[in-house]
């Protein structure tokens, strides 16, 4: 059996919701990649990520049905984990943070894969949504308190994996604030928390609690 642990990541205040994640700490155990797909599935969390080297922060990220260069939820876990001030991913070199009760990380919106973002007019809308039908992938949301910069969202990947709807999707929330150009407070799905910011130069910081679960 391979040792693995399990986050939540995006926790909201109190500590409740999150998206789980898994972490396989030695990736060695799992050293090629139709391995870890598999893996991957057989866990069935949204993502699942495979560390090479936890002093340098090399990770690798999987979906049950695919590999991601770069995802925000996997990333700001494992950066909360491994405690390190970088993660080296496909996509590149991603920042990491600890302050206080919250982790951040540090990308850019280019190497979020593609995203259509939906606005609607209000949050109850947002609430109501069904399921879309699978093949598009969908971050709704909404402006909860637009001059304070709170927002309420609820993401779709549209995959056929089981997974309908992601409880709290860092990616996303980077490619809307990168949209936007403000500072969020996104609450999506159940009652996860997603704070970001923008920073110089293109870059973006999403940040949020992380718990660890087993």
């Amino acid at each position: 059996m391979t040792a693995y642990d399990v986050l939540r990541v995006f926790c909201g205040p109190r500590g409740g919701y999150g998206n789980e994640l898994g972490v396989v700490r030695d990736g060695s155990v799992l050293p090629g990649p139709d391995e870890r797909q598999k893996f991957a599935a057989e866990l069935s969390f949204s993502e699942t990520v495979f560390v090479d080297d936890p002093e340098r922060g090399v990770i690798d990220i999987y979906t049950p049905t695919t590999r991601l260069p770069f995802a925000g939820h996997p990333c700001v876990g494992a950066a909360w984990l491994l405690d390190v001030p970088e993660l080296v991913t496909p996509s590149g070199v991603v920042g990491a943070r600890q302050d206080g009760e919250f982790c951040w990380i540090e990308a850019r919106a280019e190497w979020v894969p593609p995203r259509t973002l939906r606005q609607y007019a209000t949050a109850a809308e947002v609430d109501e949504l069904p399921v879309p039908p699978k093949g598009e992938w969908i971050y709704a949301w909404a402006w909860a308190d637009e001059p304070a910069g709170r927002i309420r969202a609820r993401a779709f990947p549209g995959r056929d994996d089981g997974i309908d709807e992601d409880e709290a999707t860092g990616a996303a929330a980077l490619l809307l604030t990168d949209r936007l150009g403000r500072a969020l407070n996104i609450t999506q799905g159940a009652g996860s928390q997603i704070l970001t910011a923008p920073q110089p130069e293109g870059w973006t910081e999403v940040g949020g609690r992380v718990y660890l679960e087993r």
